[in-house]
């Protein structure tokens, strides 16, 4: 006689609500996360470095060359727009990250204890939104040194990093998927680097889309990366009517920035979240 055993998806501990369980494991598996990067210091410092050296390439050595027009200098003009390859570039993380998971087994592991599935995604990206947070205050701080000198320093600019840390994480819930699908880190990071290089190099976040051929000024331009580019200029370098700004930067780039991050998180979130489950 063949005994056929069910096994019952695991339910939240007494006295709390399912949503208030899954907080709890999204927030557990977020410290197991940054815990591993404390234990790991080279890789913090080496995707620290990564952006330092775009500072100090582009500032240094292509600033005589570059325009940037309006009525800042080119390190004004710079600096947000490495803010916002850095926290594009943090986001691949995700995706390496789940990859290994589930090279050694781990999400196995996590699969056969009493916790929220999604916990493990959630965990995940938010963690390195937090690593995220911590690279962009020593780049403002790099910035700083380098002569950047952002006109706004309250609301606006907390704004602007609330603004890059969302989009970070939203774009952090697709490469998470990317990570579900390769069949190792290091397959992830390459899958990773090829769609994020369009989005970064031919935006604004380096030259000013003017300067572009016209047959890649409607991509440049309207892509999400320019968005959340020009919104962070605007936030961090508009101070009022008189104040330094640059120019074809305003209002409305924060508004689509905003737009694109909640569009990515609606798409990419049951994506992934899908996927997982089909992995595990």
């Amino acid at each position: 006689m063949t005994t056929v055993q069910v096994v019952q998806a695991p339910r939240p501990i007494a006295g709390g609500t399912r949503f208030g369980w899954a907080v709890r494991n999204t927030l557990t598996i977020c410290w197991r996360n940054l815990l591993a990067v404390l234990r790991i210091p080279e890789m913090l410092f080496f995707s620290t470095l990564q952006p330092v050296m775009f500072v100090l390439l582009f500032r240094y050595i292509f600033a005589g060359a570059i325009g940037a027009g309006g009525h800042v200098n080119y390190v004004n003009f710079l600096i947000p727009g490495i803010f916002v390859q850095t926290v594009c570039f943090g986001a691949v993380s995700t995706s390496i990250g789940l990859a290994d998971d589930l090279q050694k087994g781990l999400i196995e592991r996590f699969r056969a204890l009493p916790m929220s599935r999604t916990a493990v995604l959630a965990g995940r990206t938010v963690a390195d939104v937090c690593r995220n947070l911590f690279v962009v205050v020593i780049m403002l701080v790099v910035g700083i040194a380098v002569g950047f000198r952002p006109a706004t320093y309250g609301p606006k600019f907390f704004l602007a990093i609330l603004l890059m840390l969302l989009f970070a994480f939203a774009l952090s819930w697709g490469f998470a998927y990317m990570g579900l699908i390769a069949p190792s880190a290091e397959t992830a990071q390459v899958m990773a680097f090829p769609l994020l290089f369009p989005l970064t190099f031919a935006s604004s976040v380096f030259v000013p889309v003017a300067t572009m051929p016209s047959w890649l000024r409607g991509w440049a331009a309207n892509q999400p990366v320019s968005q959340v580019a020009g919104a962070v200029r605007y936030l961090m370098l508009h101070a009022g009517p008189s104040g330094p700004q640059y120019p074809h930067y305003y209002e409305h780039n924060v508004v689509i920035s905003f737009a694109w991050t909640l569009g990515f998180l609606l798409v990419l979130i049951p994506l992934a979240v899908r996927r997982f489950r089909r992995a595990i």
